[in-house]
């Protein structure tokens, strides 16, 4: 078990406010998740701030979100405080502390994969919404939890975290998301919903997005959602699944788990051929039970046994 014990620079009450001051400058990217609309701004392969060279980039904001207490909003600056990041969509970011372990002292980088929640309209900075594990995640918690406001960490990007490439040429997408897994559908979704040059949009004429969590204050980026679902209903259809929530609460939504059934109501079928692609991101147990382990093109499980094919379907 690690404590995040070894703290980048402390800083001071007016050393956070000329943080916070330069970040508004840097960017009009609301941090408040129901006020941010999608926004599409895509950059090829190659050209993002972050290399395969670690950089250290400061902590300028932390705001909580959703009902639960232990998600937030982590707003970073970049090297280039006068450009924006340059990621491409859909892609990620590998993120690494130097944390301690609680049971022999020894220090050693944590190293975790994050992907930006925020588009290339940001200039300065970008978003990661970040949930925290407690023990069970080292890294979220100590981002969440211990590293202040201009503390440093270190991020970077390698040609292996480019994925799937927006714009998409799919009619139909599916989506399907357990956990921290809705990071690379908000990154999508901001690539078909968004506006943005006519040259950058997808042919993407619906999507239709399948959240699991457990419960209603395990939701990442709930609130942002549904306002995308609410402004552009014809195109983007949003779904929680939860799986414990209590029986009593207000939710009025589908419950249990992702499976066949909600697959065949909600998504486009395997039967419209090159038309679809189907989207999933999530912990091991749903890929091994929806499309077979990531690593694997071959596609198994429920995904399988419904006729998608490899080309049909997309692992994270």
């Amino acid at each position: 078990m690690f404590i995040r014990t070894r703290l980048a620079r402390l800083t001071t009450s007016s050393n956070r406010r000329s943080l916070l001051s330069t970040m508004t400058k840097l960017t009009d990217y609301p941090m408040t998740l129901s006020e941010r609309p999608p926004i599409c701004n895509l950059t090829p392969p190659g050209v993002c701030q972050f290399t395969p060279t670690w950089s250290d980039v400061p902590l300028l904001d932390r705001i909580p979100c959703g009902t639960g207490g232990t998600s937030f909003i982590l707003r970073f600056g970049l090297p280039d405080t006068t450009k924006p990041m340059g990621l491409t969509t859909c892609a990620c970011l590998l993120a690494a502390a130097e944390l301690e372990n609680n049971d022999n002292g020894e220090t050693m980088d944590v190293i975790r994969p994050y992907t930006p929640i925020s588009t290339n309209h940001e200039v300065g900075c970008f978003d990661l919404l970040v949930k925290d594990y407690g023990e069970n995640g080292w890294l979220s918690s100590y981002m969440c939890q211990d590293l202040p406001i201009g503390g440093t960490i270190k991020f970077k990007h390698i040609e292996f975290n480019v994925k799937i490439p927006a714009p998409f040429t799919h009619k139909k997408i599916g989506m399907i998301a357990g956990g921290t897994g809705i990071t690379p559908m908000i990154q999508a979704l901001h690539a078909i919903l968004g506006k943005g040059e006519e040259s950058q949009q997808s042919k993407t004429e619906e999507v239709s997005l399948l959240y699991g969590s457990r419960n209603a204050d395990d939701i990442l980026g709930g609130e942002m959602l549904q306002k995308w679902a609410e402004d552009d209903g014809e195109k983007f259809n949003y779904v929680d699944v939860l799986s414990n929530e209590p029986e009593d609460s207000s939710y009025k939504g589908e419950r249990g788990f992702i499976d066949e059934e909600k697959i065949q109501k909600y998504l486009p079928p395997a039967s419209d051929g090159e038309d679809v692609i189907i989207f999933v991101c999530g912990p091991p147990i749903m890929y091994e039970l929806l499309c077979g382990p990531r690593n694997e093109p071959e596609v198994k499980g429920i995904l399988g046994e419904l006729g998608y094919s490899s080309s049909q379907v997309f692992k994270f």
